[in-house]
Order: structure tokens, then sequence, then C-alpha cells
């Protein structure tokens, strides 16, 4: 059997960069991913910060980058899921539904996804006013009404930035009492254009070709009221793609990220994470970037132990 260097599980921006990399390192490299290579940002409508680029579309970028790989030499093969992880052996196994493939090291950039909140309209509306990041969205909807649905500290911050954009910012949480850590509940508080309804679940995100307005109800009194607005930011939490790692003895923190060192080394040898699957607390673009980057030089390490491997 063909035995790769390396295997990267996830055609995101961390796994392209880690493919780039391990390429003109001259490693022999295999990408696969359950969908098309690109990852969560082809889902962005516009990317505006990432460096080099004023603006670009979410899906032109994730093209760029796998046109990256694929021209210096990377093998990526698209819609080509994998089932079954074995990397407790010197040379670990990779299974899909059709093959299984040995490697020398890999790389998980499997990603996470976002929790959905489950109401009406929430999947028809994504990307024309629904968001998921606030830090990627948020510009579009300068002196606008949104709204920001969660209770913890990920919904406050994103809140807290937004109201400083937004004309009219309303938070809403289903329980009575925030999540999120005290001081960032304080500073929420003293921001004149932002309104907390506590107790308050959506039901309903309506809109024609945008977001126009949304169904609140009260889980106490179960009245309900419409409010109008621009863009709906869901902020109640990620859930990251790591069950195979899991299953294979990778450790993970108490939310299922993968635990990395500040060489994105998992604690199995020769084996590496990078990109939102990780326990890095800051999930963009450029930080996944630079954590396949890192992972894939490691990599490189680990197969033919250069002179500065000490």
């Amino acid at each position: 059997m063909e035995i790769w260097d390396i295997i990267i599980v996830g055609a995101g921006s961390a796994g392209l960069s880690a493919a780039i990399y391990a390429v003109r390192s001259g490693l022999k490299t295999l990408v696969l991913d359950e969908k098309f290579a690109g990852g969560t940002i082809a889902d962005a409508p516009i990317i505006v910060n990432y460096p080099g680029f004023v603006s670009i579309s979410g899906s032109e970028l994730a093209l760029k980058m796998a046109e990256h790989a694929r021209a210096l030499g990377a093998t990526i093969h698209d819609i080509e899921a994998v089932t079954a992880l074995d990397l407790q052996s010197e040379i670990k196994t990779v299974t899909t539904p059709t093959i299984t493939y040995e490697a020398k090291t890999v790389i998980i950039s499997a990603g996470s996804h976002h929790k959905e909140i489950g109401a009406k309209g929430e999947k028809e509306f994504h990307g024309r006013g629904v968001s998921y990041c606030g830090v990627c969205d948020g510009p579009f909807f300068r002196g606008k009404q949104v709204l920001v649905v969660g209770g913890g500290n990920s919904a406050c911050i994103t809140a807290l930035y937004l109201s400083e954009l937004a004309q009219q910012v309303t938070v809403i949480h289903r329980r009575e009492m925030f999540r999120a850590e005290e001081s960032l509940i304080n500073d929420l508080k003293t921001k004149i254009n932002v309104k907390i309804l506590l107790n308050t679940e959506l039901q309903e995100i309506k809109g024609d070709k945008q977001v126009r307005a949304v169904t609140l109800c009260n889980n106490k009194s179960r009245q309900t009221s419409e409010l109008v607005v621009d863009a709906v930011f869901v902020q109640v939490g990620e859930v990251p793609n790591s069950k195979l790692a899991v299953t294979n003895g990778i450790k993970v923190d108490e939310h299922g990220y993968i635990k990395t060192d500040i060489r994105q080394q998992t604690n199995l040898a020769g084996v590496y994470a990078a990109g939102d699957i990780t326990n890095h607390p800051v999930k963009q673009v450029g930080t996944a970037v630079g954590q396949g980057i890192t992972a894939a030089l490691e990599a490189y390490a680990y197969i033919r132990h250069p002179y500065y491997d000490r």
C-alpha cells in the first residue's frame, strides 16, 4: 500500500495552508474532506479582515487556497469523508467509505460547526441576515437594528462589538441570568443602544430576500412579540468535529476541542491538529492559517529530523 508522508483531514483554511507548506517541504501530501475544499469560509458572503484582500468573497478565497495547494502538488480529494482513524501506531491509517490510506503523520483540521437554535427561518436566512460571526459580518449592519441570541461570553462580546456599529442591539437569553463573566455583563449594561431581554426565546425569523423581523417568546409568560431587525447573530456555541479523534485517544478539553501545544502537537506522536477544531481561543481564518503552517512544518521535522529539530 502507498504510504503518504502526511494526510490532512479537513480542507478548510487550516488544512489547505498545511498542505501548501507540506508540499513545499517535499512531503507527499493527501488532503481529505467530506465536502468541497474550502471549509466554512466558503459560506461567507464576503471577507474583509484577511490580510492582503480589502474585500473578497469566502468562496473565492477558499478557491484560491485550494488552487494554490493543488498547483504545488497536493492531492486533494473532495467529497471523501473520513469514517475511521487509527493513530496509535507509527504508521497511521485513515479510512474513507472506499479505501484505507496509510501515512507517517496526520493533521486533523476538521473544523467545527456552529450550534443552531432550530428556530423557523434560521436555515433559510443563513447568509441573508442570519450570521454566526459578529466580527465577520457585523460591519455590514452598521447603523441597523440587530439581534444577538445567547447568554455566554461569546454573546456578550459580540453584542459589545456590534454596539459600536449598529444603531440598536437587542440581546435575548432564554434563562434568567447570563452565563458570561460579570465584567462583560456590566459593560453591556452601560451601552445605551443595547437592550437586554431575559427569559426570551427566538421562535421565528421572517423576511423576504433579507431578514426583516423576528418573533420572540417570553418563556415565563408565554407572550409573543414581533421585533423589527435587519440581522440575527446566533451565539449559542460551537461543536468541534472531534468525535473520531476522541475515539482514537486524542485528548480534548471539556468542550471537545483538541488540546495542542504551541507546535500544534496532540498527545499522540506524529498527530497534529489545527484550526477551529483546536482549543485555540481565536477562531478566525488568519489564526487557522498560522496553525496549519505550524502543524505542517512540525510534521516535516517529525519525519525528516532536520538539523534544527532538537
